[in-house]
């Protein structure tokens, strides 16, 4: 077993310490699992050099190699690192130590030095959107071998900025492919509040529309969103898509209403938000036959549901072009 330790100087500034994301780029470059690679300071920052190798030799690797995130052999690097190191090569001499050099002057750090020039001078929102899904790819690793699924959780990553979803997103196996397919046949698409209806991209829908009925109801608090699905169910004859991102209450109507229909031609992406009832109605929505679209957690809401929507939709047009 190998274990890999980033040295980098540290800073007073805490947010100039916020290293970590490096780690899922590496893993995902050197084939490892993020586990096996951890960052630690010399100053300022936590943890320490020291408090990392404590850390790693408790998991009794073969070897650990120590790299210096420095681009000069300065002090650091030639004197305070080494001695670190060779305290623990002492009083733990079954594991070997190995010490790279560092970064150093490299042909490759030109290309960075233009990709930081491009930066200042001004990035298109394309380069912005897709520099950012090189980042969210790295941070997803291997999971969700099916691309389409991974193109999805990489929209919502990016939407909300949190890269959990990559964690918690579940998909019924036909999920996908069935919604791609009845949004090609111009199935509509019914949502539980405005805002979801507000944020789909419509220059995406074509020949679908985009339906919410909570203003043509006029119950309670409680009750009002479940009436809006209730009534829509009833009076809509087109829907295909059916995304709850708010109500849990309306998600545990539209289960309620498929299963009475035994109803299969339909997509369920069952994101609401919150602490109550949210959680236990993505996990009754997964045991359902139709195909649906999920996540375990108590996150989720407009942002991430209408990212969802958006990718489908923006694959649609993509995907029957081939």
């Amino acid at each position: 077993m190998e274990k890999i330790v980033l040295v980098f100087h540290g800073s007073p500034r805490s947010e100039a310490n916020n290293v970590f994301f490096l780690i899922p780029i590496l893993a995902r470059v050197l084939n490892k699992p993020c586990s096996d690679i951890k960052f630690s300071f010399l100053q300022f920052g936590k943890p320490s050099l020291k408090e990392v190798l404590e850390e790693t030799v408790k998991e009794n690797p073969l070897r650990i190699i120590v790299h210096p995130f420095f681009l000069t052999a300065g002090q650091h690097v030639s004197f305070d690192i080494p001695e670190i190191i060779r305290n623990f090569e002492k009083n733990y001499p079954e594991i070997k130590f190995f010490y790279t050099p560092p970064l150093g002057i490299h042909p490759k750090m030109a290309e960075i030095v233009k990709e930081r020039i491009e930066e200042a001078l001004g990035f298109t929102a394309e380069k912005i959107e897709k520099l950012s899904m090189e980042l969210i790819e790295a941070e997803i690793g291997f999971r969700f071998s099916d691309p389409l699924e991974r193109e999805i959780v990489k929209r919502v990553i990016h939407a909300t900025a949190d890269p959990e979803y990559r964690e918690t997103m579940y998909f019924h196996p036909e999920a996908v492919s069935k919604a791609l397919k009845l949004l090609k046949e111009e199935k509509d698409i019914l949502v539980d509040v405005e805002m979801v209806k507000t944020g789909i991209n419509k220059k995406l829908l074509e020949g679908s529309k985009v339906v919410c009925y909570l203003s043509e109801v006029n119950e309670s608090e409680t009750t009002r969103s479940e009436k809006a699905i209730e009534l829509a169910l009833e009076k809509e004859k087109n829907i295909g898509l059916i995304a709850i991102g708010n109500s849990p209450r309306a998600l545990f109507k539209v289960i309620e209403i498929l299963k009475k229909r035994e109803e299969k031609e339909v997509v369920v992406i069952g994101m609401p938000v919150g602490f109550v009832k949210a959680f236990e109605a993505k996990v009754l929505l997964s045991q359902q036959k139709f195909p649906f679209i999920t996540n375990f957690s108590p996150k989720g809401g407009t942002p991430a549901t209408v990212a969802v929507l958006n990718a489908i939709l923006k694959m649609k047009k993509e995907y029957f072009k081939l």
